[in-house]
């Protein structure tokens, strides 16, 4: 989907940003540009809609070279979320959301109806919130109305650079496993920059740790913890490798399906198909419960209990 091939960016006729950068994201997939500030992520995120220009090297989208693209096009259909959102006071949740749809001429009753699409998959209520202004709601409902606002046009290809920096560590929590549920319904290909290391694992499908405009090393977040490439990556990941750890492990493959004669409701005390051990751990120990029910989106599907997870972590351990 996305090809970088022996990318530079170089200012100041001397200075390289981006190093002989080469590196593919497939269709579908997340990708995760990590690393600490001035690495070169959110340049390489810009080069891809063409906000900065590469100086040598290729970058191909669906095998096209964007140089060819004209840039306006390109980033009319490439969706774009930020950590400040950039949402205009001015303007209602309807018009923020439809802006994108509206510049590409889309029928009035076509916008309206998937903006009432994005709102409810997001959680909204469209009645509720569509003509409410920015001042009216929520930094975390601000975060979420930036991510319906990039998926508007229906893009292939989504950008969000540090979309979830700028939210308390409780509200960045929930953004990031609706986020999470989210991306299992809308199958785009995203490119995601973060300087933090459990954001990534939690999201990336992939992730490329950078350093001085050069990827140190890109694979799966489970692989990039238990085989760091060199001594950067290894100081990267600090003392938490046993955390994150536990972060790379589904719950998908130790659930117990069960068909029960009491209907559950998805509640506080409930995963997600697509819930990390992680989360579950802390869920358990919250509830103090042997069991925990667990659905895909609200479909009730079966247990995962406590003594299941004890096996997880004893692996993780050994």
């Amino acid at each position: 989907m996305i090809i970088f091939d022996k990318v530079n960016k170089i200012i100041k006729k001397k200075f390289h940003i981006i190093f002989d950068l080469s590196f593919e994201v497939e269709k579908g997939k997340t990708l995760v540009l990590l690393g600490k500030s001035g690495c070169g992520k959110t340049t390489t995120l810009r080069m891809i809609n063409r906000m900065i220009k590469p100086t040598t090297g290729n970058i191909y989208i669906n095998g096209e070279d964007t140089r060819t693209l004209d840039p306006i096009s390109l980033r009319r259909n490439i969706g774009y979320a930020i950590q400040n959102v950039g949402l205009f006071n001015h303007m209602s949740v309807f018009d923020n959301i439809a802006i994108v749809p509206k510049l590409l001429k889309w029928d009035p009753k076509r916008i309206e109806k998937r903006v009432d699409e994005l709102l409810e998959l997001l959680g909204f209520k469209p009645g509720e919130f569509k003509n409410r202004y920015p001042a009216q709601i929520s930094g975390g409902q601000k975060q979420r109305i930036g991510v319906a606002r990039a998926l508007a046009a229906d893009p292939p290809i989504i950008l969000m650079d540090e979309p979830f920096g700028a939210l308390d560590p409780l509200t960045r929590e929930q953004v990031q496993n609706e986020f999470i549920e989210l991306e299992s319904d809308i199958n785009k290909t995203v490119v995601f920059v973060t300087h933090d290391i459990f954001e990534a694992v939690k999201i990336g499908n992939k992730i490329a740790l950078m350093d001085k405009g050069q990827i140190v090393q890109m694979s799966t977040p489970k692989e990039l913890i238990e085989h760091p490439k060199n001594e950067f990556v290894d100081q990267f990941l600090g003392h938490h490798r046993f955390q994150l750890s536990l972060m790379t492990q589904s719950i998908r493959k130790i659930v117990t399906k069960e068909k029960v004669e009491k209907k559950f409701v998805r509640g506080e005390d409930s995963l997600s198909i697509r819930s990390l051990i992680f989360d579950a751990l802390d869920i358990l120990k919250k509830s103090k419960k042997e069991k925990l029910p667990v659905f895909d989106k609200h479909k009730f599907i079966g247990f995962l209990y406590k003594k299941e997870m004890r096996k997880i972590i004893n692996e993780v351990i050994k």
